[in-house]
């Protein structure tokens, strides 16, 4: 029998001279995210590509200009992308020890109409998927988060949050791993060090792992 295939949502377009964008969806869905890592994983091992970054659902590739052009690349996506991806092996588990006495832990339970304890029983009862490491060395965007705990972003963000700050935003939670300016939610607080400048990768978490939170005193 022939392999199987489907037809995955899938939008191509140029990004400058020497680069494209294939786009297999636009949900926050680890099906997806799980389709666009298998995909970036494809390409990267073409001879005409330079690099294949894969986000959320989507994959931007860097290629050669002397080995292939907008045309052929995008006849190779569209090629691989119709192919079923492989079972995917689970993630890494990342086990993260949170406090959660976060600055805006009150304003949220007060917003959501729930309790604290009833925050962190949600925020910790969940395995969550890193879909992307981005916005800064380390910081990985979380998800997806429970519709219990929906937010949207700070109308003002703070012009600095402290390293470790454990925070939420829409469907998404996640660590910020340096002090630098947001506008998430903090519930709460970590001691883990998520970008280690002296390691190779220097980033604790990569795209496909996975995070679980558990609470700890202060």
């Amino acid at each position: 029998m022939p392999p199987q295939r489907y037809t995955p949502r899938l939008r191509i377009q140029p990004l400058g001279d020497t680069a494209l964008l294939a786009e297999l969806g636009s949900r926050l869905d680890t099906a997806l995210n799980t389709r666009a890592i298998a995909l970036a994983a494809a390409l990267k091992k073409r001879r005409d590509v330079r690099q294949a970054i894969a986000g959320y659902a989507s994959v931007t590739v860097h290629f050669d200009p002397d080995q292939a052009t907008h045309e052929s690349l995008g006849a190779a996506i569209k090629r691989l992308a119709a192919k079923r991806p492989p079972m995917a092996e689970p993630g890494r588990l990342h086990r993260i020890p949170v406090t959660y006495d976060g600055q805006d832990l009150d304003d949220v339970a007060a917003r959501l109409q729930v309790s604290r304890e009833r925050i962190i029983a949600i925020h910790t009862g969940a395995i969550y998927r890193v879909f992307l490491v981005g916005f800064v060395p380390g910081w990985a965007y979380l998800g997806p988060l429970a519709e219990e705990l929906e937010l949207p972003r700070r109308q003002v963000p703070r012009t600095l949050v402290p390293a470790g700050s454990v925070a939420i935003a829409g469907r998404q939670t996640g660590i910020y791993p340096l002090p630098t300016p947001g506008g998430w939610h903090l519930i709460g607080r970590t001691n883990v060090k998520l970008f280690l400048p002296d390691s190779d990768p220097p980033c604790l978490f990569r795209s496909g792992d996975r995070v679980k939170f558990f609470a700890t005193q202060a």
